[in-house]
């Protein structure tokens, strides 16, 4: 879902708007107890949906990492709005009455979710190795709490051998607005964690310096992908979600601050050393 402007520079393209067609099929007993989802483009959506006042931020959250994932390049799902007709809120699974868009995620073909028994599932390379600093990067910069050992919120596409980021609701330290961000501790990334171990067995630290060279030289490449795209995110998060456009400008800014940008930088290489030795 990204195109790319005359400068080169990928730009977000807008978020399509999709119906629901049928009754709710699933739910998933997970916190946000998102639901399965046939829309009108006939793909299947998991939504999550606004119940209160806390968790319109968090959907603003899932709505802002997603698209930075993609100007990241990362792997995530497709994204959309999807009105969910309220007669369809009413079969056995699930009933709501907040007529508030859901923000829906295309289910993906072909994956498995990682969690402590799908671990070695993952091949082992070094090109799957670089994708999981990739997302640690991320989640360091977008303070991203909920993708960690516990809890790793990634897919392994097992036929195009990538690694899927999935689920942003827990941005900005768990979607605190009104405080400025905090950096992540080391035990509370991804990089301390079964999968890490796995994918870092064997890898040379002469590879490793290798491949994050290659990271900050990236890193800086999508700060100014992501950089202008800010006024636009703010503007397209559905006004329906409450969530003041001057707040999430403010708190996308933060993002870019010298001081944020260099202190993930050096807390990023600072964690990956520490669990590299503990490897």
């Amino acid at each position: 879902m990204l195109r790319t402007s005359s400068r080169g520079y990928c730009l977000v393209m807008l978020t399509p708007v999709l119906n629901s067609i049928k009754v709710i099929e699933h739910l998933y007993r997970t916190g946000e107890e998102p639901v399965l989802v046939t829309c009108s483009d006939m793909n299947a959506y998991i939504c999550k949906y606004m119940r209160s006042s806390a968790t319109s931020y968090k959907l603003a959250c899932e709505f802002i990492g997603a698209k930075m994932a993609n100007l990241w390049q990362l792997e995530t799902p497709d994204m959309a709005i999807v009105n969910i007709k309220q007669e369809h809120w009413a079969g056995r699974f699930v009933q709501h009455s907040i007529s508030a868009p859901a923000l829906g995620s295309k289910k993906m073909e072909y994956v498995v979710d990682i969690t402590p028994s799908t671990i070695y599932d993952v091949k082992r390379s070094l090109n799957i190795f670089r994708q999981l600093l990739k997302i640690a990067l991320f989640d360091f910069w977008i303070a991203n709490e909920d993708r960690n050992a516990n809890n790793a919120n990634l897919l392994y596409d097992v036929r195009q051998e990538h690694l899927v980021s999935i689920d942003y609701g827990c941005i900005f330290n768990t979607a605190t607005f009104e405080y400025a961000m905090s950096q992540l501790t080391s035990t509370d990334t991804i990089l301390w964690s079964d999968l890490f171990k796995h994918l870092a067995k064997d890898v040379s630290p002469s590879l490793i310096d290798i491949v994050t060279r290659d990271l900050k030289k990236d890193f800086t490449e999508y700060l100014k992908r992501s950089a202008i795209q800010t006024k636009q995110l703010a503007a397209s998060i559905p006004k329906e979600w409450k969530v003041p456009e001057d707040l999430i400008k403010e708190k996308l800014q933060q993002l870019f601050h010298k001081t944020w940008t260099d202190g993930v930088w050096d807390n990023f290489n600072e964690c990956l050393k520490e669990n590299l030795k503990n490897e």
